[in-house]
């Protein structure tokens, strides 16, 4: 893995706690770090991954932060119960962001109506405490374009993670104060996230990696990992016209922008 010394990247999405990096987690956080990663943002998924992503910050304090939420793809019969445990949790301690919250009507239709309630009280949440959210939405963002004008005052910011959408909608996003999760779909030849992103400045711009999934190209196909962020900044300097160290300065400082607000961990 290359190493770059003048540049600092931030992952803003990373699912490094998951049980596809249980064989060699410290190796790939130290390969991440190697690489210029030096922070990494996990969003939490459920109850049942609260406790490995807990470990995974404490182990590295300076590299890796948690947010708290509930992902819409576990937003099922027992929803009430999962939101209550992500409260607890917010009561108890602070979280960089609420997320990975959000609709996906990818795989499931059935809770659709649940997923909403659960997006806007997330929402409510993030206002109250005065920190972001990070959205997912898989087949779904218009609808949540929607839910956040719903939702919308001056306190409600964040990103929409792993976005992949046309001028239209990223100017939509833009307008609400929200900035662009941009990941490995960018390196893929026929995604069209390219030319997109030709007519959308740096300045609304984040990236993340969403390991475990979503490989850049040259490893799409294989398990990600938060190093492989150089690839999707390398991309998109070669998009932007730009070289990388520019990516990385202003990506870095949207990131610190978005959770430096009202994180105590972002230093």
């Amino acid at each position: 893995m290359q190493q770059y010394n003048n540049i600092k990247l931030t992952d803003t999405h990373t699912h490094l706690y998951g049980k596809q990096f249980d064989h060699d987690r410290d190796a790939m956080v130290q390969r991440a770090i190697h690489a210029g990663v030096e922070k990494m943002y996990l969003p939490n998924i459920d109850s049942s991954s609260i406790e490995g992503m807990l470990a995974l910050e404490a182990a590295y304090p300076d590299h890796c932060f948690a947010m708290m939420g509930l992902h819409p793809c576990s937003v099922q019969a027992n929803y009430k119960e999962e939101l209550a445990i992500v409260r607890e949790w917010l009561d108890k301690r602070p979280f960089v962001a609420i997320g990975e919250m959000g609709i996906d009507l990818y795989w499931d239709k059935t809770f659709i109506d649940q997923q909403k309630e659960a997006f806007l009280l997330q929402c409510e949440w993030a206002k109250d405490l005065g920190i972001p959210i990070v959205i997912h939405a898989r087949e779904a963002t218009d609808v949540c374009i929607k839910l956040v004008r719903e939702a919308k005052d001056e306190r409600l910011r964040g990103i929409f993670h792993c976005f992949t959408g046309g001028v239209e909608q990223a100017e939509a996003i833009i307008e609400l104060n929200f900035y662009l999760g941009i990941g490995g779909v960018l390196t893929y030849p026929k995604s069209g996230l390219d030319k997109t992103l030709e007519a959308i400045d740096l300045q609304h711009i984040v990236l993340e990696t969403d390991s475990a999934y979503l490989s850049p190209v040259p490893h799409r196909g294989k398990r990600n990992e938060s190093a492989y962020l150089t690839f999707i900044a390398e991309k998109l300097a070669s998009v932007k016209g730009v070289e990388l160290e520019e990516v990385a300065r202003i990506t870095t400082e949207n990131a610190g922008e978005i959770f430096n607000k009202s994180s105590i961990f972002f230093k």
